[in-house]
């Protein structure tokens, strides 16, 4: 019968090593890398995370898998993330694929309701975020836009000069 909860001290202290220096190779490679690696997410950020978590897992359990074999899979990835971000800044392109556009979801106290749908982001979700900037309704809004990463940022009314700041964002279809 296979043993459950106790295989061998062997295999205890091998998961101690090794899970010792794969995270500290896994952090000083982090660390090595940039500010950038660690930012806010976006998809291609998010799938390089779950893949190091992923990597770790495997390094640590899997007997099979060399520390060096595991640490070589960690600077690929992290390599592959440097390389794309990268590339992001010094080509509008590539900086599109990856992040993809900022979408306008309220423009002068507008609901965008086809943007809204098209990004599926509700009228709760909005509200829930003016509340959050301190704002009670939409005639208090010039724009709300859903940024790269998932977040929500609240443009507040200040005159009656429309905002400038939305440079990056598409122009408005209110429907």
């Amino acid at each position: 019968m296979e043993q459950i909860f106790f295989t061998s001290w062997t295999s205890i202290l091998r998961t101690i090593i090794i899970a010792v220096a794969a995270y500290a190779g896994l952090i000083l490679m982090l660390r090595g890398s940039g500010k950038r690696t660690l930012s806010k997410m976006n998809a291609f950020d998010f799938i390089v995370t779950v893949a190091l978590g992923s990597t770790l897992a495997t390094v640590l359990l899997t007997k099979s898998v060399a520390l060096a074999d595991g640490l070589l899979a960690f600077a690929l990835l992290i390599g592959l993330q440097y390389l794309l971000t990268w590339l992001s800044v010094r080509y509008k392109a590539v900086d599109e694929l990856i992040k993809g556009q900022p979408a306008l979801l309220v423009y002068q106290g507008q609901l965008l309701h086809t943007a809204m749908k098209a990004e599926r982001v509700t009228e709760g979700e909005i509200m829930a975020s003016l509340r959050e900037h301190g704002l009670s309704n939409l005639m208090q809004v010039e724009a709300v836009v859903l940024e790269t990463e998932g977040s929500l940022s609240v443009i507040k009314k200040s005159s009656d000069e429309p905002v400038e700041v939305l440079g990056d964002v598409s122009a408005p279809s209110i429907s």
